[in-house]
């Protein structure tokens, strides 16, 4: 039996050195393709990358950031020699966890590899459509087309904190304009894993740059193809071409738009990570001439009701944006967002992804002085938001103390004198025409709100028992659409709040748990009570490890990555390797 013991002790300690051996070599061929520099392997250079925004956190073998398209796919094929699990991530801002690992019990090393430095935009067709790299945001994409007179699919929204194009498509993300739906196309570059281990990439940009990956790669990336290059796109699309049509359709029993629509479900668009997206390829839209800003008010949701219904059922012009939000998130974004408002609002958003990774940094150093829970660099930026003066304009704050229920609506072209014209005669409620600056600040407090619910919960911690943060989509019939929880929930809440894309019937519902509750139990009964309303969830954040994805997603999933390679356990699905448990 002793012998049996040495024995198994000696196999053990073989396996780990030869585990350990393949890893220095896998790393060693990783600095070689990408430099010292770009290798992130401590602890401390790599928290930042490993844990996400909101949610989620694990440990990974390594870090790679590659500055090339070829540096990606030399990168994806060691790491897929050397059967490692590869999670791709830009800034890192999903608020559902799905660019990082989920804990420490997958049944391989991980290797993230971080896109931020192949940033390139090419337009095409003098700016009518665009080809996005992986490290593209959306903030650089919209700067970029605005000197063609050209809109991206999405202008606001996530693109305040960094977002990437490739990770919106990815994610079938919405964001708030009402024209465009969400993010899509059908024309995209990326690599996917077959079941023999064999790494292929696949040309459906709709351009002709050859058959062989490094040709492919190296022409794109250097731009050495010309308008003969483009071939007919047949009956692939670039966006969402059928979303204007869907969310007139008022009286549909469905939402107009949610993560797990499989009609949305097509290879790069949708795929959580399951492939590796090298480029996409996107229709871009009109600058429009002009625009306006409205802000509104009432204490009756039903106002809003009958607003959204005329508007998107008998309107000619659509409604650029519509975003809603609730008093009590009003107050919250004013005091827990005013940091991110005044970094926008004066910095840019292009400034927002470098201080979250000066903060994350600075965390990690807390963390290993053991000092984190003691949230320091939350409380800094609290303290030092509120040396400034008020940030909202007073017209919006007469409009606080007065309606519970808030509207920025902005319009554009001819749709600002149809939108004038129903506001005077039929609107129940109170609005007034916004300064550009007052429509700029308005708009900033209602996208702070995301943030501000996660800061009040990093200083409460003695006072609170968790958040809980639902993205959800609305039927397009529903008419009830301003949530009133049981009493036996009320009770265990000590914060709702309530703010959305209100046009498309997404909302963003954040509660913060009070003490003695159990915060998972909580959202177990809402998300029933959710199911029985014909409520589709997530909306536009997609599951990553916080939501189950539906079986249609689970489906598509196993078809891109049948090897269980790519960002497994999305979607609370299984870590093993083929899907094998």
């Amino acid at each position: 039996m002793g012998k049996i013991m040495v024995a198994e002790k000696s196999i053990g300690a073989t396996i780990r050195e030869r585990s350990l051996a393949m890893n220095n070599a896998l790393l060693a061929k990783l600095e070689v393709l990408v430099g010292r520099k770009h290798l992130l392997i401590s602890d401390h250079r790599t928290r930042a990358y490993r844990t996400g925004f909101r949610y989620g956190g694990g440990n990974v073998l390594a870090v790679v950031r590659p500055g090339s398209l070829i540096e990606q796919w030399y990168v994806l094929c060691a790491c897929a020699e050397a059967n490692k699990i590869v999670i791709v991530q830009a800034a890192n801002t999903g608020l559902t966890g799905g660019s990082t690992p989920d804990g420490n019990n997958y049944d391989r090393d991980i290797v993230i590899i971080n896109t931020l430095r192949m940033n390139k935009i090419q337009p095409l067709k003098g700016g009518e459509e665009a080809i996005c790299f992986p490290g593209a945001t959306l903030e650089q994409l919209e700067r970029d087309l605005a000197k063609l007179g050209r809109d991206p699919h999405s202008v606001i929204g996530s693109s305040c904190i960094g977002a990437s194009v490739i990770g919106g498509v990815s994610n079938n993300s919405g964001g708030a304009l009402i024209q465009r739906g969400p993010a899509y196309t059908e024309l995209a570059l990326f690599a996917r894993l077959g079941t023999d281990g064999g790494l292929t990439l696949v040309n459906h940009l709709g351009i002709e740059l050859g058959s062989d990956p490094v040709e492919i790669l190296q022409r794109l990336d250097s731009g050495t193809y010309c308008d003969q290059d483009l071939a007919p796109k047949g009956k692939r699309v670039a966006s969402a071409t059928d979303y204007a049509n869907l969310v007139r359709d008022i009286d549909a029993d469905t939402p107009a738009r949610f993560n797990g629509d499989e009609s949305k479900l097509f290879e790069a668009s949708g795929c959580a990570g399951r492939v590796i997206v090298f480029a996409v390829r996107l229709d871009t839209f009109p600058k429009p001439g002009r625009t306006q800003t409205y802000y509104l008010g009432t204490n009756s949701p039903q106002h809003f009701t009958d607003l959204r219904r005329e508007m998107l059922a008998r309107f000619f012009a659509l409604p650029v944006s519509a975003e809603y939000l609730h008093r009590e998130a009003y107050d919250m974004a004013v005091k827990y967002g005013k940091d991110i408002f005044l970094m926008i609002y004066h910095l840019g958003t292009s400034s927002i992804p470098v201080l979250f990774q000066l903060k994350s940094r600075f965390e990690a150093i807390l963390e290993k002085l053991g000092l984190k829970r003691l949230a320091f660099t939350d409380r800094f930026l609290q303290f030092a938001s509120g040396l400034f003066p008020n940030q909202i304009p007073k017209r919006v704050r007469a409009f606080r103390n007065k309606f519970e229920h808030h509207l920025i609506l902005t319009m554009s072209d001819q749709g600002i004198d149809e939108a004038e014209r129903y506001l005077s005669a039929a609107f129940k409620g109170e609005w007034f025409k916004c300064t550009q600056d007052e429509g700029r600040r308005a708009s900033l407090n209602r996208f702070a709100a995301a943030s501000a619910a996660i800061r009040y919960r990093a200083l409460s911690d003695s006072k609170v028992n968790g958040m809980i943060a639902l993205d959800i989509a609305l039927p397009r019939n529903e008419r009830n659409w301003f949530e009133s929880l049981p009493s036996n929930i009320e009770q265990g809440v000590s914060h709702k709040l309530y703010y959305g894309h209100f046009f498309c019937h997404v909302f963003h519902q954040d509660y913060i748990v009070r003490k003695g509750h159990d915060a998972e139990q909580i959202e177990s009964e809402m998300l029933n009570l959710l199911d029985q309303r014909g409520v589709r969830y997530p909306a536009e954040h997609n599951v990553g490890h916080h939501y189950k994805a539906s079986a249609p997603m689970v489906e598509f999933y196993k078809k891109l990555d049948p090897s269980n390679s790519f960002n497994p356990g999305i979607g609370r699905t299984t870590k093993c390797t083929h899907w094998r448990c």
